[in-house]
């Protein structure tokens, strides 16, 4: 059989992504790229027109912070990995018994298999640094106990169980190689990063250099937060250098893993975005840096590489967030994370198309590159992969 170049090309690149996701996959997520869908808000498109937007710009992966039926009803048929939440409210409860926890998924995550591809469930959010001594008492149970439900029902291998965790668990993270975890947070990390290490679940942290940078803008280069060219930092003990924080960021959390042992544990960013809008007296909430710090991590994620300490393990994030949501408390800058408004409109350029058109219109027709390939090919060609897939 002779094969056109264009046509040998496509072929070789699906071989090479299908060995790159044998080599680096992780069940929970394909690729490099996800974002968070958050609904803390009175004004948002239905979860169904999300899903469209979602597709159209070939997003793979994608969590929410509950098990709302309504958004897990509109991602049957998607092929979207999406990650559930077990409310922060419910751990003490689900922390009781193994019975509570099966209960929860037969009602909340079950029904809704195999149609709506759940590949994770988050037990809480940043839990462990928080105020409530009792919930951080009961994570890990309730991760046991989900783990263990998921286990009976068949589940275990396609869902995972994990928990993110915010920076508040270090004790310091500058520079990376002398990032450890807080005195009072050890007693509970540290069962619970042995469990998550047995049943093969990363280490989650939700990485923001713009909170850092709006905490102390009179020391921290913007560019440096930004993945704009700057001198960067040198770290001593390791003699890494580092040109963005964003870096930095995760290799502290992989030398805080390090020192207690658990040098092979994957690390995800669970969360990391930058605000468009904030306060008076939030530094760098501006749409320009916005823009920046988005367009700049999408480029970083298509190298498809590691960071300065682990260089060929391939860095996974979520965005946060999809939406600007009206309705969080706090500061101007939490309302103003999304990668698109209200009405599904693009609230600036990196490459997304909206659901309608925006004074930022994007000049591409999805966001290219991430988990995809955009080559043209004949119908011989497809017609070929379809084969190669049927065998």
């Amino acid at each position: 059989m002779v094969l056109s170049s264009s046509c040998s090309f496509f072929l070789w690149l699906l071989i090479l992504s299908a060995t790159f996701s044998l080599v680096l996959g992780n069940k929970a997520f394909t690729g490099t790229y996800g974002v968070n869908y958050g609904r803390v808000a009175d004004n948002l498109p239905p979860p169904e027109s999300v899903v469209t937007l979602l597709k159209a710009a070939k997003i793979k992966n994608v969590r929410i912070y509950d098990v709302n039926p309504q958004v897990l009803s509109a991602f049957k048929g998607s092929g979207i990995g999406l990650s559930v939440c077990l409310p922060n409210e419910l751990l003490t409860d689900i922390g009781v018994g193994e019975d509570r926890a099966m209960n929860w998924i037969k009602d909340n995550v079950q029904p809704y298999l195999p149609g709506t591809k759940i590949v994770g469930i988050a037990i809480g959010n940043e839990i462990l640094g928080g105020g409530n001594i009792e919930v951080w008492e009961a994570l890990l149970p309730a991760a046991k106990n989900i783990y263990s439900a998921l286990d009976r029902l068949g589940l275990a291998k396609q869902i995972e169980v994990s928990t993110p965790h915010s920076e508040a668990v270090f004790a310091n993270s500058y520079p990376p190689s002398s990032c450890t975890f807080r005195d009072d947070i050890v007693p509970y990390m540290k069962p619970l990063l042995e469990f998550f290490s047995q049943i093969g679940t990363p280490f989650y942290i939700n990485a923001y250099p713009f909170l850092a940078y709006k905490n102390d803008p009179q020391h921290i280069d913007i560019n440096y937060a930004l993945f704009k060219k700057n001198p960067g930092i040198y770290d001593p003990k390791s003699k890494l250098h580092y040109d963005n924080m964003f870096d930095a960021q995760v290799d502290a959390a992989y030398f805080a893993l390090e020192k207690f042992g658990f040098d092979k544990m994957e690390v995800i960013v669970s969360e990391t975005g930058w605000a468009s809008h904030g306060d008076d007296n939030e530094a760098g909430a501006t749409v320009k840096n916005a823009k920046t710090y988005n367009k700049n991590m999408r480029k970083r994620l298509l190298k498809r590489k590691g960071t300065p300490h682990r260089p060929k393990m391939l860095v996974r994030v979520y965005i946060f967030a999809l939406f600007n949501e009206n309705l969080k408390p706090g500061p101007g800058s939490e309302r103003h994370f999304g990668l698109f408004n209200h009405d599904g409109s693009i609230a600036y350029d990196i490459g997304f198309t909206g659901l309608k058109p925006s004074s930022a219109t994007s000049s591409f027709l999805s966001f290219k590159g991430i988990g995809s390939s955009y080559v043209m090919v004949s119908s011989s060609c497809i017609g070929i992969l379809l084969l190669l897939i049927a065998l």
